[in-house]
């Protein structure tokens, strides 16, 4: 029996009631489920997704979060894009891509992009911004960071929320609230770094199968970064991933001698857009490259 063309099957929005399909088809592809973090996309976000049509579910499904004001997003992030390993190799996923752009009319788009993505995203127009190194391991070594001894770590409390959105929108470049917002539900650990009574940084650590990821990592230096993750490393019992921008090269060295070298990279791509706004030098992991 042959598959109908994309087009000629809907399209349709994806809600928190689609949350087991999502993780049926992450499962079919050989992916970990990531429940936790498919579920804060679909609910600070978006998503979009085709049904299959022999009823198994979904063929096909991808998620999109807007940055910036609701009604004209500065740009909107495409992730956990997955075709069903039944339809593989059909330009399905190039079909559903062609959906996004299209859909998204004249928003700039950006997504983290390796293996057969890179290819299908150039052909549609996105070209390479930047690149993300995935660090993962047990972080090792000394903990003490004694050069910086005005700087203090504390959880993050309800109150801090208005300054850590402030700080956020300085270094993302644009508003990040529905996202942002949720990290104290979301996240295991969510700490904030102070020196002299300003807010110089913040990280959160959350839990994904097999790893506990710590982003997003917002810091005012590389030593302060060092001092999140170290905080962030305290009680876990999972290798922490963080996945940081390939341009911090003294934190991936820090990182690679305390036990977490780099076993993966993945492209930023972006369409429309120059690279991603805002102030690289203290962006240091995205909370997820699912959502920049």
């Amino acid at each position: 029996m042959s598959t109908p063309a994309l087009s000629a099957l809907p399209v349709r929005p994806l809600t928190l009631r689609d949350l087991p399909a999502c993780t049926s088809l992450a499962y079919d592809r050989g992916w970990s489920p990531e429940e936790h973090k498919w579920r804060l996309l679909l609910a600070a976000g978006h998503g979009v997704g085709v049904d299959a049509p022999d009823g198994r579910g979904l063929l096909g499904a991808c998620t999109l979060t807007d940055f910036g004001p609701h009604e004209a997003p500065a740009f909107t992030a495409i992730g956990m894009m997955l075709i069903a390993d039944r339809y593989a190799g059909r330009g399905f996923g190039r079909r559903l891509l062609e959906h996004v752009v299209q859909y998204s009319e004249r928003v700039p788009l950006t997504l983290y992009a390796s293996g057969s993505l890179l290819p299908l995203a150039r052909k549609l127009g996105f070209t390479s911004a930047g690149r993300a190194a995935t660090a993962t391991g047990r972080l090792t070594g000394p903990t003490a960071l004694p050069e910086r001894p005005r700087l203090t770590l504390s959880p993050a409390r309800a109150g801090d929320l208005p300054r850590i959105l402030q700080l956020d929108a300085e270094v993302f470049g644009t508003d990040r609230t529905p996202l942002i917002a949720r990290l104290p539900a979301f996240a295991d650990r969510f700490l904030v770094a102070e020196e002299d009574g300003e807010l110089t940084g913040f990280a959160a650590r959350w839990p994904n199968t097999a790893t506990e990821v710590v982003g997003p990592l917002v810091a005012r230096d590389t030593r302060t970064a060092q001092a999140l993750i170290t905080g962030l490393a305290e009680g876990s019992t999972r290798p922490l991933r963080v996945d940081v921008d390939v341009r911090h090269t003294a934190l991936l060295e820090w990182l690679s001698e305390r036990g977490m070298p780099v076993v993966a990279t993945s492209e930023l791509m972006t369409r429309a857009l120059p690279g991603l706004p805002g102030d690289w030098t203290r962006r240091f992991a995205p909370l997820t490259v699912a959502a920049a």
